[in-house]
C-alpha cells in the first residue's frame, strides 16, 4: 500500500457539542462529512488546557513528562521547564526521519520563549515549514508572534488579513504546491488552529450567517443538543443532562439578551471559518488525488472555556497582547472586556463569550477548560482514511486519550516506535471495527485529578475530596458513588498516585507554597 499522508487537525476550546455531527447547531459542514464518512468517537479525552495537550498530542508522552505540566512558563527549579523537553521526539521528528514532509500550519504554544529561535520551536522540532503562532492567543486580525519559519511575517499588513483563514489558506497553498511540482512523497500536516479560543473575533458576514440560531438561548440549547448527541449515536438514550451552571442564570431571567446572542453568534462564526478551512484543504487533497490515501485526525485541545475577560486585573491582563496595548492596525484603541457596551466581533474589541455559553458547548457535560471532569477533557475525535480500511460511518465507543494518537499515526505510517515507549497504544484496530486496547487512563492538571479503569471515573477538583462515577450509566457525573464504593475508590487513588510520581506531576500544594514564597498569588501559579 502507500504510504498515507496524515493531516493533524486541531482546534483550540471547542466545546464537545460544537459541531453538527456531535449534535450541535453550527454549521460544520465539512468536518460533518469527515465525521459521517469516518469514524467519531464518543469517549476520547485531552488533557484539560492548550499547552500541556499539544505536548501530549505531539510526543505520546503524558505532559508532565515532556516539561509542560501547566502552560510556557519556565517554573524552574521549583515548578515544569514551560517548553516542549527534547528528551522525546514529536511524531513530525519520527516521520520526517521515515520520508514524509512535515509541516506545521498554526499555533505552536510550545515554547517558553517566543522572540528568539531556540531548540523548542517547531522548526527545531522536525517540522520543516512552519507558518503560524508561537503564542498561546491573540488578535485574529494582527497576531503576535506571526512566524513564517523563524522569521516575523508581515502578513496581517494586509487589510482582509484574517488568522484562521491564513493558516488555511497557507496549509492548502503547500498541499497544491507539491502537486504542481510532482513530489510523491508522503507530507504530514499539523493543522493547529486557534479557533475558536477568544478573542471573539470575526468577520461581519460569517456572523450575520448565524442570525437567530442561538435566539431560543442557551438552556433549550443544551437540551437539543444531547438530543442531538443521542440521534448521532454518541450517547446513550436516557443520558441525563446535567444542570445549568449554578453560577448562570436560566435564559428567560438573563438581561441583555442581544448581547448574550451576539456573543454565541461570533464564537459561532469562528468555528465556522475553521471549517471552512477544513474544507480549503480538503479540497487541495482532492485535486491533487490523494484525499481518499490522507489519515485525517481532527480533535481539539480541551473542553470549552469559561474564561470571562479580563482575567485578573484589567491592566496585567492587557499586557499579555500588543494589540490591547497599542490598539488596532490603523490606530483605534481595542475595547477589553465582557460588558454590553462592548459588541464582540471587530478587531477594536477583545472579549469572550462566557460561562453559560460554554456550559452549553460542552453539553451535555459539566465543568470546562482546565478541570477534568468530563466537560473539561472530553473532545470531539473525527477520523478518516477511505484507502486505509476504516469503517464508514461508524461509532467507536472505547475510551482513548491523546496519549494514543502517535502510536495510531505511526502504526498508520508502519513506522516502529524504536526510540522510546508510548504512554499510549494505537487505536487502528479498533477504528477499523477492531476492539479498542483496554487500559487505565489518567489526567492531572493545576491540582486537579482524575483516573479512568472501565466502568470507573475517579476526579477530583483541587482542593476537594476524590468523587466516584460509573461511566457506564453516568456519563454525565451526576450520582457521586464514592461513600458507597470505598474499595474502588482506595485501589484508584492508589494507582493515581503510582502514576503521578512515575510520570514527574509536582504536587499542586507545593506549586502554590513556591508561588506564595515569591509574594505571587494562587492565579499566577495557573497562568
Amino acid at each position: 500500500m502507500e504510504r498515507p499522508n496524515i493531516v493533524l487537525i486541531l482546534a483550540d476550546d471547542l466545546g464537545f457539542s460544537d459541531l453538527g455531527c456531535y449534535g450541535g447547531e453550527l454549521h460544520t459542514p465539512n468536518l460533518d462529512r469527515l465525521g459521517r464518512a469516518g469514524v467519531r468517537m464518543s469517549q476520547f479525552y485531552n488533557t484539560a488546557r492548550c499547552s500541556p495537550s499539544r505536548a501530549s498530542l505531539l510526543t505520546g508522552k503524558h505532559p508532565h513528562q515532556t516539561g509542560v505540566g501547566v502552560l510556557t512558563r519556565p517554573d524552574l527549579p521549583h515548578g515544569y521547564a514551560g517548553q516542549l523537553s527534547p528528551e522525546y521526539p514529536t511524531i513530525a521528528e519520527l516521520l520526517s526521519r521515515g520520508g514524509w514532509r512535515t509541516w506545521i500550519s498554526g499555533k505552536w504554544h510550545l515554547a517558553a520563549d517566543t522572540l528568539e529561535a531556540n531548540d523548542a520551536w517547531p522548526t527545531r522540532r522536525g517540522f520543516e515549514r512552519f507558518f503560524g503562532t508561537l503564542a498561546g492567543c491573540s488578535s485574529y486580525f494582527d497576531p503576535q508572534t506571526l512566524t513564517r519559519g523563524e522569521a516575523p511575517a508581515a502578513d496581517a499588513n494586509s487589510p482582509d488579513f484574517y488568522y484562521t483563514d491564513a493558516i488555511s489558506r497557507e496549509a492548502a497553498s503547500w498541499i497544491d504546491q507539491q502537486s504542481a511540482e510532482g513530489e510523491q512523497d508522503p507530507f504530514f500536516l499539523y493543522l493547529a488552529y486557534t479557533a475558536p479560543h477568544w478573542p471573539l473575533h470575526a468577520r461581519e458576514e460569517d456572523i450575520s450567517a448565524n442570525r437567530g440560531l442561538f435566539d431560543s438561548g442557551w438552556d433549550h440549547l443544551r437540551e437539543r443538543r444531547l438530543a442531538g448527541l443521542v440521534d448521532e449515536e454518541l450517547l446513550e438514550p436516557g443520558t441525563r443532562l446535567s444542570d445549568r451552571d449554578p453560577s448562570q442564570a436560566a435564559w428567560g431571567d438573563t438581561p441583555d439578551k442581544d448581547w448574550e446572542v451576539r456573543r454565541m453568534e461570533v464564537y459561532a462564526a469562528q468555528v465556522e471559518a475553521m471549517d471552512r478551512g477544513v474544507g480549503e484543504v480538503m479540497a487541495a487533497l482532492a485535486r491533487a488525488g490523494r484525499l481518499d490515501n490522507t489519515l485525517i485526525v481532527f480533535l481539539a485541545d480541551n473542553g470549552a472555556s469559561a474564561e470571562e475577560l479580563p482575567i485578573g486585573e484589567l491592566e496585567d491582563f492587557v499586557g499579555k497582547d500588543l494589540s490591547m496595548r497599542i490598539g488596532t492596525r490603523d490606530g483605534r484603541p481595542v475595547a477589553v472586556g465582557n460588558q454590553p457596551e462592548i459588541v464582540p466581533g471587530p478587531e477594536d474589541t477583545y472579549t469572550s463569550y462566557g460561562i453559560a455559553w460554554a456550559n452549553m458547548s460542552n453539553a451535555p457535560f459539566r465543568k470546562y477548560k482546565r478541570w477534568v471532569h468530563e466537560g473539561g477533557i472530553s473532545t470531539p475525535l473525527i477520523v478518516h482514511w477511505p484507502a486505509g480500511g476504516l469503517a464508514g460511518g461508524e461509532i467507536l465507543h472505547s475510551p482513548a486519550q491523546l496519549v494514543d494518537v502517535v502510536p495510531t499515526l505511526l502504526e498508520a505510517a508502519a513506522i516502529p516506535a524504536v526510540e522510546f515507549e508510548p504512554e499510549g497504544r494505537s487505536l487502528l484496530s479498533a477504528l477499523r471495527g477492531g476492539e479498542g486496547p483496554e487500559r487505565t487512563l489518567y489526567w492531572e492538571h493545576v491540582g486537579n485529578a482524575a483516573i479512568r479503569r472501565g466502568r470507573w471515573k475517579l476526579v477530583r477538583e483541587y482542593p476537594t475530596g476524590w468523587e466516584l462515577y460509573d461511566m457506564s450509566v453516568d456519563r454525565t457525573e451526576l450520582t457521586d458513588l464514592a461513600d458507597r464504593q470505598p474499595q474502588v475508590v482506595a485501589e484508584l487513588s492508589s494507582a493515581w498516585e503510582d502514576w503521578a510520581d512515575r510520570v514527574g506531576v509536582i504536587p499542586w500544594d507545593r506549586m502554590l507554597e513556591n508561588y506564595l514564597a515569591m509574594g505571587k498569588t494562587a492565579g499566577d501559579a495557573e497562568e
